[in-house]
């Protein structure tokens, strides 16, 4: 059986949290499974969730203005993704499929938003662990962004 709060513990994004501050989260986070070949979300449809995959296998990928799905990459346990629902609801930029069977620990954004004010410093924590991954991975990916602007 998947622990929820030992999810969160084993993420990366989740690092540094104290007990209390895991345990808040985890009060709030849905323990799903996603059986093999199954999306987990699809491109397009409004996020209103973020995941945290505790064990599997996930697949991401694109469709091309042509309508090709294009592969972006696989994440594993640990990983997150759909953090930007936590932020801001809106349509999913990719697609999500379990590559194995895949246990996730899913956050609301509107279990998020109540927690928020009852417990703003764990809750302040994780957006500004989201919001620095965005900073490091638009640094990382600088020179392909410039490449892209360039074709415009």
């Amino acid at each position: 059986m998947l622990s929820v709060t030992d999810t969160l513990r084993s993420s990366p994004l989740f690092k540094g949290f104290t007990d209390v501050g895991l345990e808040a989260i985890a009060g709030i986070a849905v323990v799903r499974n996603f059986p093999r070949g199954t999306p987990l979300f699809v491109e397009n449809m409004v996020g209103d969730s973020m995941l945290i995959i505790g064990l599997g296998n996930v697949r991401i990928s694109a469709k091309s203005p042509a309508g090709a799905d294009v592969p972006l990459g696989e994440l594993g346990p640990g990983a997150w993704l759909g953090e930007v629902s936590l932020l801001k609801e809106g349509p999913r930029m990719c697609t999500a499929q379990a590559l194995t069977d895949v246990t996730a620990v899913e956050l609301r954004a509107s279990d998020f938003q109540k927690l928020l004010a009852q417990k703003p410093q764990a809750c302040v924590k994780l957006l500004m662990r989201i919001v620095t991954h965005f900073g490091e991975k638009v640094r990382d990916n600088r020179e392909s962004l410039r490449s892209l602007l360039g074709r415009l």
